[in-house]
């Protein structure tokens, strides 16, 4: 990248951002159509079959038309990835704002920002504000990375019902690895059935405090690839599968497609902090974009 590329140019942020934001609302990536299409040929219940077959058409014809894949478009949730011979800036970071803004209003986004002051907002009590755009992203998140010239915008859109089914909590690891990993089947398995937007992604982060366990959730909505599945990854799945729920919870083999993993420094402790998200059948809904 020359030196001239490196500049900063507002109007490609934000029609880059925008893009990548309409991206995210309403296009599987490549990895995850296929895994729908593979386990929609492994089901056996005609129910879930029928339900995968409805996801999966939803989902062509969302990416065709560029309009959201549900109608819980989602708060946008921004990870900046950043590596040597980068800065990022205040109008850098306004751009990005500008571009999330014009972003919900072509996906278009739900509108369901809440008026009012701190209360009001608790409560509800003074209404929705009617504008797309009026969706505040959640505040952002800044990973660096080892590679050159990288100054990378991911955003996820992330659903209120995963968010009431996820838990952010401690497990006692007794020195073994397979406790937490038994402990996050043992919260997965009882969140699935209760979403009923499944078949669902676990999406899981380990780290030394709620914190970090949550943005590592975040990293691993942004990294996971179902096509690439470590032992862990591919346990979790096979076991959640085993309490059959199925797509829609309609029953069947296909709880979940896959589960995506990401785990921290840890603390000398006796405690892991553990984030589980089980994303529904739509998500991780994400969308990126180089600057």
């Amino acid at each position: 990248m020359t030196e001239k590329e490196l500049i900063f140019d507002r109007e490609k942020i934000v029609k880059g951002v925008a893009a990548a934001l309409v991206r995210a609302g309403s296009t599987f990536s490549g990895d995850k159509m296929e895994q729908y299409k593979e386990a929609w040929h492994a089901e056996n219940n005609q129910l879930s079959k029928w339900a995968m077959d409805e996801i999966i058409e939803n989902a062509e014809v969302a990416e065709a038309n560029h309009s959201p894949l549900c109608d819980d478009t989602g708060i946008p949730h921004v990870i900046i990835e950043i590596g040597k011979g980068r800065a990022l800036t205040g109008d850098m970071i306004d751009a990005i704002y500008e571009g999330i803004r014009q972003g919900l209003n072509t996906l278009p986004g739900r509108p369901m920002a809440i008026r009012g002051d701190d209360l009001e907002r608790i409560s509800q009590s003074r209404g929705l504000e009617e504008a797309s755009d009026a969706v505040v992203p959640a505040p952002f998140m800044l990973k660096y990375v080892e590679e050159n010239n990288i100054l990378r915008v991911n955003l996820l859109m992330q659903g209120g019902g995963p968010e009431i089914r996820a838990k952010t909590y401690r497990v006692f690891h007794r020195h073994d690895a397979q406790v937490v990993i038994d402990e996050i089947v043992s919260w997965a398995k009882e969140v699935v059935g209760q979403l009923g937007c499944s078949p669902c992604t676990i999406a899981v982060g380990i780290g030394r405090s709620h914190y970090e366990a949550s943005s590592l959730m975040l990293q691993a909505m942004v990294e996971g690839q179902y096509d690439v599945q470590s032992e862990q990854e591919q346990y979790i799945t096979k076991k959640v599968n085993e309490s059959g729920v199925g797509a829609l919870g309609l029953g069947g083999n296909t709880s979940v497609l896959g589960t995506f993993i990401k785990i921290g420094p840890q603390r000398a402790s006796g405690v892991r902090i553990v984030c589980m998200r089980p994303c529904c059948c739509f998500e991780p809904r994400k969308g990126s974009i180089d600057l």
